[in-house]
């Protein structure tokens, strides 16, 4: 108990990061992107909650955003996989989705799990930020990110909890930045 407190309490420092992820963010939307969400396990259930929070609704009344969770599609996951192997799950429909100016969330407790990294890769350098939730290492996911979010632990728990309060911190700072005045 005491070591999720004291990963919580962390998460305090990472304020300012958060800040500018939820801006740039953010600034996708209002341009017109799209934001994308994947991982794999309890970071797939991440991006599945985030991208229900910003394309339903977390505290305000307002219009769905378009972020979408690649993790849902078991059909796509399962035929990519059996056709071109389990790294590709995420890049192959990334890389024919995402375009310049659309945003790629990554989720990776290890910050190293190979189809996260390999469709972090598939759209780095065409314009599409790149976004990573890891822990405290970072793996090989941070050097393919705009942002990383380093969860400060190294234990997979601790991780997915900071991940979950980071997430929503965030969901919650996009949707008072893009709808000023919607209503709670």
């Amino acid at each position: 108990m005491e070591a999720s407190i004291r990963a919580h309490e962390q998460v305090r420092a990472m304020v300012p990061l958060l800040e500018e992820l939820a801006g740039r963010m953010a600034q996708v939307f209002r341009s017109g992107g799209r934001v994308y969400f994947f991982g794999n396990g309890g970071s797939a259930a991440d991006a599945q909650h985030w991208a229900a929070e910003l394309s339903g609704r977390f505290y305000l009344d307002r219009p769905g955003l378009p972020a979408f969770a690649l993790t849902t599609n078991t059909s796509e996951i399962t035929a990519i996989g059996n056709d071109f192997g389990y790294e590709l799950t995420f890049a192959r429909p990334l890389s024919g989705m995402a375009r310049e100016g659309d945003m790629a969330v990554g989720i990776s407790t290890s910050g190293n799990s190979p189809n996260v990294v390999r469709a972090l890769e598939a759209v780095r350098g065409r314009g599409v930020v790149t976004v990573g939730f890891t822990g405290a290492g970072g793996g090989a996911m941070a050097e393919l990110c705009d942002i990383c979010v380093r969860a400060p632990s190294t234990e997979t728990p601790r991780i997915q909890e900071v991940h979950e309060l980071c997430g929503h911190v965030v969901c919650g700072l996009v949707e008072r930045l893009v709808f000023p005045d919607a209503v709670p």
